[in-house]
């Protein structure tokens, strides 16, 4: 029988974005990774080398996804870009944790240049839109971006503080929606040309 290398390698990276984002970089360990896979460390360690690596692999993965996801269209609608940034980031709370983590434990972070280069690629976006008059011109572009990211990501990555705020239980459809629609509008008004 042929070992199914690709079933093991997702299975790791499944197991180690739940414990990374459980536990962070310095709190999680190879064995307790392995031992969720339910694979044997050794065959850990042969496909990702070292935890450092593996947390590098983990985050990378996580925001390539999130990065095919979710994109600033070329019509301007920021809204629509509030809208799906806090969608992902609602269906993955892992990856708000995750980022959390490497703010307080990561320096430099995790392929910094690309991940630049792929944020820069949104604030051109936005700066274009702004020139063309579809977005407020008088905002930093670049702030504009991280604030709308904020505003649509910050939901889950406190879901407590939420929830005390608000009053209502974060897993009620309802709520979900109501937070989503607000995000939307939030977004279209903070950048609506004045």
């Amino acid at each position: 029988m042929a070992w199914d290398t690709e079933g093991t390698r997702r299975r790791l990276k499944e197991a180690a974005t739940a414990e990374f984002a459980e536990h962070g970089l310095d709190g999680t360990t190879m064995t307790r990774i392995a031992a969720r896979a339910g694979i044997n460390k050794e065959r850990l360690y042969s496909y990702y080398g070292d935890k450092n690596a593996l947390w590098e692999v983990v985050l990378a993965d996580e925001l390539d996804r999130l990065a095919a996801a979710v994109g600033v269209r070329d019509d301007g609608d920021i809204g629509d870009f509030a809208g799906a940034t806090y969608d992902y980031h609602a269906a993955h709370p892992e990856l708000a944790r995750l980022l959390q983590w490497e703010g307080l434990t990561r320096a430099p972070a995790a392929r910094a240049a690309e991940r630049t280069a792929r944020y820069r690629d949104k604030v051109d976006l936005v700066a274009r839109a702004q020139r063309e008059g579809r977005l407020d011109p008088a905002a930093d572009p670049a702030h504009l971006v991280f604030a709308l990211i904020a505003l649509a990501a910050w939901w889950q990555t406190v879901p407590q503080l939420a929830a005390m705020i608000t009053g209502a239980d974060p897993a009620d459809p309802g709520e979900r929606a109501r937070r989503r629609a607000f995000v939307v509008e939030a977004a279209r008004r903070l950048a609506a040309p004045r």
